[in-house]
């Protein structure tokens, strides 16, 4: 393997280069964004991060609004006078404050058990409904969880990955005291109440109501459904649905007038459960509920996520198309615009006073702040460093056996090679790979691995259809794919064909593992991380296993055949398991099943477990642990290609 020095691209300590800004939010006339500029510390072994503004006229360079270490999420009031922000308090709590917009010292305005956020302003800008977990008594307060009370489980939806059991802190609204400037907060109202959690709250234009989402009806523990709901911002109010009981709803958002409710929706099937490989629409209702609600995309258009913003006549919100996010404003009557395409990935955005910005990554960038126009972008920052000289990837798109065509990308080392080959394949698998800098490919190609990745069926970005194709047959037709992209990638003779890895996570993880057993013999070695290898197992187990399973593997007498498990025997190339003790997604069993497997026959296999992470390991674990976990993947390709 080539030394680092003979490249200039990223090593893994380098995660602490790469920054992420926040969604941002406009001043009201649209003069000034603020948002939050986050990065890794590997010497405090977390992410830190701090508020900063920007004039969009560009006559300024950003500027840095608070001295807290983690800081986030900050937005404008009506009236531009506070900027409301999250920061975490003495117990490491996140909690909601207020700076003043034009200079001083920003003051706490919640003071939760479990923290507060997300949050909106009143549209008179004296108040803030936000989100706050409730815990039951006696539970999550006095810092010693091992001698708690029992938990009694009576809902099959109990708990989530990265946060832990949630039927005793479900999420309720609040509304808050009016602003004090003198800091003297008063105690904050909580507008709903019960064992069932609430989405953000949303105020209409005349203040009189909060619009969230949340699944209220007698159902909701045996569906996935969710609704939109209204109530009046006060304590005892009963909430009101406008949503017709058949949806999976998110991301509301009020038209100018408030006539209309905006947000993004899933169709379930009959059942109500069916949700793999859904394109998540962007739908209408009228507010009083006199009408069904309306799908205004299609479901062979990109899929939409993030947020929804109503602007004048249209609605921005964000898609995933072809490997890119982008920026589209969507008519009432379905006409989408795009207002920010191409080799992007639209990571936030806000709109205000006739000026749109948006926080866009790219080949070369993890995130700038732009203002976009019709005349193309301006950029607002410009915080990527410089000296990181990603290697540029290269579109290639190719077609499977059985027709279905097949994009992804290479990254190719310095140099002349022939150089090992890595195949990287996403988790999801409802997901894609795409456009921006990405720390995955660069970290290897520094290292002298090509790399391959690709969106296989069963990948978002691409229509339902393909979304939903692997449905009942999941690795062999991902398998269709993933191995004619290797094919056409072979073709170039900087790649050598004889020393190839293949290594995935979560969905990833399950495809590493299915390949290695069935096509082994195109493989030198194998890295399978946090992936489902048997779906009996993950029926139940799992924090979505009373779901997710049946829509997507086919029914329980087929999950046999469908699991990776079941053909371990098969696999004889040496295989890295990575796993986290703390996952709840595809919990620590799916490894210690499949490293048994391996280990009782004596094959060449090892387990590496990360304590205290979730399934996110690798895109928001500690900073230690991301550089152990690249530092252990490109030890075990060193020894294997």
């Amino acid at each position: 393997m080539p030394p680092y020095g003979r490249h200039s691209c990223m090593k893994p300590a380098d995660i602490a280069q790469l920054h992420s800004i926040s969604a941002p939010s406009l001043s009201p006339d649209g003069g000034r964004a603020v948002f939050a500029v986050t990065r890794p510390d590997l010497e405090e072994d977390a992410y830190l991060g701090s508020l900063w503004s920007v004039p969009t006229d560009g006559s300024e360079p950003p500027r840095k609004l608070t001295r807290g270490t983690r800081d986030g999420s900050p937005v404008f009031s009506p009236d531009g006078r506070w900027i409301a922000f999250v920061r975490p308090d003495e117990d490491k709590r996140p909690q909601i404050h207020i700076l003043p917009a034009d200079g001083g010292e920003p003051w706490k305005i919640t003071d939760h058990p479990l923290g507060a956020g997300p949050f909106t302003w009143s549209p008179d800008s004296t108040r803030l409904a936000y989100n706050a977990r409730v815990p039951e008594e006696q539970r999550y307060v006095d810092g010693a969880p091992d001698k708690e009370p029992p938990r009694r489980i009576t809902t099959l939806k109990y708990r989530l990955d990265n946060l832990g059991f949630t039927n005793d802190r479900p999420v309720h609204a609040f509304v808050s005291a009016p602003i004090d400037p003198s800091g003297e907060a008063g105690e904050p109202v909580q507008v709903t109440e019960g064992g069932v959690s609430r989405g953000k709250p949303v105020w209409t234009p005349d203040g009189a109501g909060l619009v969230f989402d949340a699944a209220l009806h007698e159902t909701r523990d045996t569906d996935l459904v969710s609704d939109v709901w209204v109530l009046a911002p006060e304590a005892g109010a009963e909430p009101r649905r406008i949503t017709r009981g058949d949806l999976a709803v998110g991301a509301v958002s009020l038209s100018e007038d408030g006539a209309t409710v905006y947000f993004l929706g899933d169709e379930l099937g009959p059942e109500g459960g069916d949700f793999v490989g859904r394109v998540t629409g962007l739908w209408s209702v009228p507010f009083d509920g006199s009408e069904a609600p309306r799908r205004l995309t299609g479901t062979e258009d990109p899929r939409l996520g993030q947020r929804t913003q109503a602007v004048g006549e249209g609605v921005l919100v964000t898609g995933e198309n072809r490997g890119a996010v982008e920026l589209y404003r969507i008519s009432p009557g379905g006409v989408r615009s795009t207002l920010l395409g191409g080799h992007v990935e639209v990571q936030g955005f806000d709109h205000a006073g006739g000026v749109t910005v948006a926080v866009a990554a790219g080949e070369r960038d993890s995130g700038e702040l732009y203002v976009v126009t019709e005349e193309g972008l301006r950029a607002l920052t410009s915080f990527t460093d410089q000296a990181l000289n990603p290697l540029p990837a290269t579109e290639l798109t190719t077609r499977s056996g059985d027709g279905n065509e097949v994009h992804g990308w290479v990254v190719v080392p310095q140099g002349e090679g022939p150089h090992p080959v890595v195949l990287m394949i996403h988790g999801g698998p409802f997901a894609q790979y795409g456009w921006q800098l990405f720390d995955e490919t660069q970290v290897y190609a520094a290292a002298g691995y090509a790399v391959l990745y690709c969106n296989p069926r069963g990948s978002s970005g691409y229509g339902q259809e393909h979304g939903r194709a692997v449905i009942g047959s999941v690795g062999a037709v991902t398998a269709t794919d993933v191995m004619a992209f290797l094919d056409e990638a072979l073709e170039d003779e900087r790649l050598d064909a004889s020393r190839v890895g293949v290594m995935g996570g979560s969905h990833g993880g399950f495809m590493t593992s299915w390949i290695a057993a069935h096509h082994g013999e195109r493989f030198r070695a194998a890295i399978s991380e946090r992936a489902v290898n048997t779906i009996e197992n993950l029926h139940g187990s799992s924090d979505i296993g009373a779901f997710f399973p049946e829509p997507l593997y086919g029914p329980p007498e087929t999950w046999a055949k469908e699991s990776p498990l079941t053909y371990a025997d098969q696999i004889d190339k040496p295989f890295l398991i990575i796993h986290s003790e703390q996952d709840w997604r595809c919990p620590l069993d799916q490894a210690q099943r499949l490293y048994v497997a391996l280990k009782r026959r004596g094959h060449e296999t090892e387990m590496l477990l990360f304590p205290g992470e979730g399934h996110e390991l690798s895109r928001s674990g500690l900073p230690s642990h991301r550089v152990a976990r690249f530092e252990a993947i490109l030890d075990w390709w060193d020894r294997h290609l």
